[in-house]
């Protein structure tokens, strides 16, 4: 038994790709713990650990049982004061933003997949077997001349929807929340925004790639019964693509959930607002409070997140 296991690990294929990948990525991580002004001694010395100890034993506990033994109503009454005054409304804004953010972000995904996906953004998309080949024996002169130029055309705009999909994911939200704050002030719009600009490009990409990986045959099917591009585009390979582009939109909404707590640190009254107001005033209690109640909101938005992605993979 042993001997042809032994074989098969000798004969199993190798990769010197990922190979030299792995000694290279060690070579770096090697050298970014060696190089530049980190030093991991500093993390754990004395200072720090005091810090840490008064943080603890001071910061971190809630204003009405400093130096008392935990008292279960005093909490509670602490707690439904300030998720009262400013916690609800912080978690209404924060869901607020981020679904708002993921559903301008889905239509401009469902808009630019298309012209993204370089079978449906094509001088012929979906074609029969035998159409190129016919294509190219058929055309002649002008026609011909006409038909480059489709293609061109196409396979132009396909690049450019690529690239602009490109430029909005690779810019950060945070960049994109910096820029729209400064032209349209201190309000939710920029997070807004910023998170919808950034997912529509993820989202468009992946919208595209969705799109690129469908099962052909029955689209060429459709193709050949003389359904034009709308047609096939619309009846068919958004039909297929809407399961696996619903699972990720979700995916990203839960994402949205969490850049929208942090982006309310740019001003806007959400949860990130309340975090970086107490912190600003050394009310450390307050900050991990709404912290929590962050983690809480994100942790739903997981939960139901998930549940939705598991039914759409039984249904599928």
């Amino acid at each position: 038994m042993t001997a042809p296991i032994e074989i098969l690990r000798r004969e199993r294929p190798r990769s010197r790709l990922v190979r030299w990948s792995a000694i290279a990525f060690l070579a770096l991580a090697a050298w970014a713990w060696t190089s530049g002004d980190i030093q991991v001694g500093d993390l754990l010395n004395a200072r720090r650990l005091e810090n840490l100890e008064r943080f603890l034993r001071e910061d971190a506990v809630p204003f009405p049982l400093r130096g008392k033994p935990f008292d279960l109503g005093a909490y509670s009454a602490w707690a439904g004061e300030l998720f009262r005054d400013r916690g609800l409304l912080g978690s209404v804004q924060t869901l607020a933003i981020s679904v708002l953010a993921i559903t301008l972000a889905g239509i401009g995904a469902t808009v630019l997949a298309p012209f993204a996906a370089r079978n449906v953004a094509s001088h012929d998309p979906f074609p029969p077997p035998s159409g190129p080949e016919r294509d190219a024996v058929e055309l002649r002169g002008i026609e011909l001349v006409l038909e480059r130029r489709r293609r061109r055309a196409w396979s132009c705009l396909s690049a450019s929807t690529r690239a602009f999909l490109i430029l909005l994911r690779a810019i950060p939200e945070y960049v994109w929340a910096f820029l729209l704050l400064a032209i349209l002030g201190p309000n939710a719009w920029p997070a807004i925004l910023a998170l919808a600009i950034h997912n529509a490009g993820i989202l468009g990409k992946l919208g595209a790639e969705t799109i690129e990986n469908l099962e052909a045959a029955p689209l060429r099917a459709l193709r050949g019964l003389g359904a034009g591009r709308a047609q096939v585009t619309l009846a068919a390979a958004a039909p297929l693509a809407l399961p696996r582009f619903l699972l990720y939109f979700f995916y990203r909404f839960e994402t949205c959930v969490r850049e929208a707590t942090v982006l309310g640190l740019l001003g806007v009254v959400s949860l990130g607002y309340w975090i970086q107001d107490a912190r600003g005033r050394h009310y450390y209690d307050e900050m991990l409070f709404f912290v929590a109640l962050g983690a809480g909101i994100v942790l739903l938005g997981d939960l139901t997140s998930a549940a939705v992605r598991s039914f759409l993979r039984r249904a599928t």
